[in-house]
């Protein structure tokens, strides 16, 4: 619900400061005071155009700032559009403002930072229905009507089932698509799989295989090399020479001579036995060397024999990727591509199958869904009626009206007929008013604007008030054409909707007034060439006075007839916080 809306400097509101409550507020003033200019702060708010005109004469800029509870009704859906925007701050309240300038240009904020006003639009349709103004009224949007009316049916559990098999049905549908296409091009792209596939597996590469080839490249073409150093190394460790002896030889005439010492001075046995693992390892290096010289030959066969490999190796990563590991795994899709191209008609066959079953499934569904809003569209259209006579419109008419429309790929119905469908069903729902005799069903965007189309609207809230999510609805012009005794039992309606919804009134009847339970009074002043509007809680018994200025006799007779209205509906109970 609206908590707080403060304005400045729009049109003639200079300061405005607004702490709104629960349950039923009204508006009252003289004609011109600038009651609808507070409706218009409202639509510039929830993103409507915002033109310079607005700006009040000489400021730097218009203001408009409102803040919103929210509740478990719209909650979830906006916290949706929040946390998809990065715009969710307090799970519990949401700022919105809108600023003009005299040249124009506005900007809009939420949360305190910059949006566009087409966001304020899309968060504001959860938040008020603003009457007058179709853009901001849910009724006079058809989409929506379709979910009012599952709401006032609770058609939820079935709407559930029958969008579950939809979601399966859509995705066998995609999914068979998708084949199909790729069947078409079948033949070739086998051709080429089979191609490729081929080509990698008779190559029959080995992970690790190219690094290994290369060490090996590099042993063959530097074998002469290898030789000399490996013969000079092992010369050094184990054979010597006429004036260089071996390192053999040096190291066990070491290990004899520490033998000896030990027996001498047994503490230093460790240093004798690292010296004799020195000419341990110092052997089995030269062991080593020698087996090293073995494997070391010039092969220029081989060395041809390894070029080409890895050759051939380069020219399949250059194909099919980065590594022997990618190129093999290149191979594997490939494989799988090429059997799931051979089976396609298999798994094309299975698809058609699941589709036919799916789609009795979902006609079913469908047709348990059409049954149970059918019935509720009779129950709502009964319902408006009865409203619609309470506030003397006896020849207007509601009902609720279905349509399907032919597809060929549409859903098949037991009447051998195919139609289209969607997540919401086979059917699509609208609300139709006649608001006279003779004149035929309408869709509510079409009919006429004025006090009566507020009555008509009033009538569907009623009888939808716990099936519409919208927390703040705002009146304007409702008591258009209507006397006293039908204000009286428009003002008993709207306590009686203010008790699921905020609800916000404009009006010059008394009788309606008193069943607020805020009422503001909306005054104009002017202050040497300025022109100002100016609002007004009013407290008991300024509204006693208030009523009675409104019922034309402020006088004692009107007094008592303004305190007999307050009484009478003070009978009705106040809407819970």
């Amino acid at each position: 619900m609206l908590t707080e809306l403060h304005i400045r400097n729009f049109a003639i509101i200079e300061n405005l400061d607004l702490a709104l409550d629960s349950g039923l507020t009204v508006f009252t003033g003289e004609t011109g005071a600038g009651k609808s200019i507070i409706l218009g702060a409202v639509e510039t708010l929830l993103g409507g155009r915002a033109g310079s005109v607005l700006v009040r004469a000489g400021a730097p800029r218009a203001i408009i700032e409102g803040i919103f509870r929210l509740d478990e009704r719209t909650r979830p859906a906006l916290s949706a559009v929040l946390e998809r925007e990065d715009l969710l701050d307090d799970p519990d309240y949401l700022t919105l403002g809108r600023e003009i300038r005299p040249n124009g240009r506005s900007v809009a904020r939420l949360n305190g930072r910059t949006v566009s006003a087409g966001m304020l639009r899309e968060v504001g349709a959860h938040l008020v229905d603003l009457h007058g103004q179709s853009e901001h009224l849910s009724l006079l949007r058809p989409r929506e009507h379709i979910h009012l009316l599952d709401r006032y049916a609770g058609s939820g559990p079935l709407l559930q089932a029958y969008r579950q098999t939809y979601r399966q049905l859509q995705q066998v549908r995609r999914e068979y698509a998708r084949l199909q296409r790729e069947a078409e091009d079948a033949a070739r792209r086998a051709d080429l799989l089979a191609y490729q596939v081929n080509e990698i597996e008779a190559a029959a590469l080995q992970p690790g295989e190219e690094e290994t080839l290369k060490a090996e490249r590099s042993r063959l073409a530097n074998a002469e090399r290898l030789t000399t150093l490996a013969q000079e190394a092992l010369q050094a460790l184990d054979e010597g020479s006429a004036t260089a002896p071996a390192a053999t030889d040096l190291t066990g005439e070491a290990v004899h001579a520490l033998g000896q010492l030990v027996h001498l001075d047994p503490q230093q046995t460790p240093l004798a036995e690292s010296v004799n693992a020195a000419l341990e390892t110092i052997s089995e290096s030269a062991r080593a060397l020698r087996a090293y010289l073995e494997t070391l030959e010039f092969d220029p066969a081989r060395l041809d024999e390894i070029e080409e490999r890895l050759d051939l190796i380069h020219s399949l990563r250059r194909k099919y990727g980065a590594t022997i590991a990618e190129v093999l795994e290149y191979a594997a899709e490939a494989r799988r591509q090429l059997e799931n191209i051979t089976h396609t008609g298999e798994r094309l066959q299975e698809l058609r199958e699941q589709e036919t079953r799916l789609e009795q499934t979902l006609a079913e569904r469908a047709l348990a869904l059409s049954e149970k809003r059918h019935r509720a569209a009779e129950r709502l259209s009964r319902a408006v009626q009865e409203q619609l006579n309470d506030l003397r419109m006896e020849g207007a008419g509601f009902r609720v009206h279905f349509e399907t429309r032919p597809e060929a790929e549409g859903l098949p119905l037991p009447t051998g007929e195919r139609v289209a469908f969607g997540p919401e069903g086979h059917e699509t729902v609208s609300f139709l008013i006649a608001p006279n005799p003779g004149e035929g069903f309408k869709p509510l965007v079409k009919i006429a604007s004025g006090g009566e189309t507020a009555r008509l609207m009033l009538a569907l809230k009623h009888v939808l008030a716990q099936a519409d999510p919208v927390p703040t609805l705002i009146f304007d012009e409702i008591d258009q054409g209507i006397g006293g005794r039908v204000g009286a039992v428009v003002g008993r309606k709207m306590r009686r909707l203010a008790e699921s919804h905020q609800v916000l009134c404009i009006t010059h009847l008394p009788q309606l007034a008193a069943y607020g339970r805020q009422h503001f009074r909306v005054e104009k002043r002017v202050q040497g060439e300025r022109t100002t509007a100016r609002l007004t809680v009013l407290q008991p018994e300024e509204r006693l006075q208030e009523l009675a200025q409104m019922l034309g006799d402020p006088g004692p007779a009107g007094l008592a007839a303004a305190r007999r209205m307050l009484e009478r509906a003070a009978v009705l109970p106040q809407p819970r916080e």
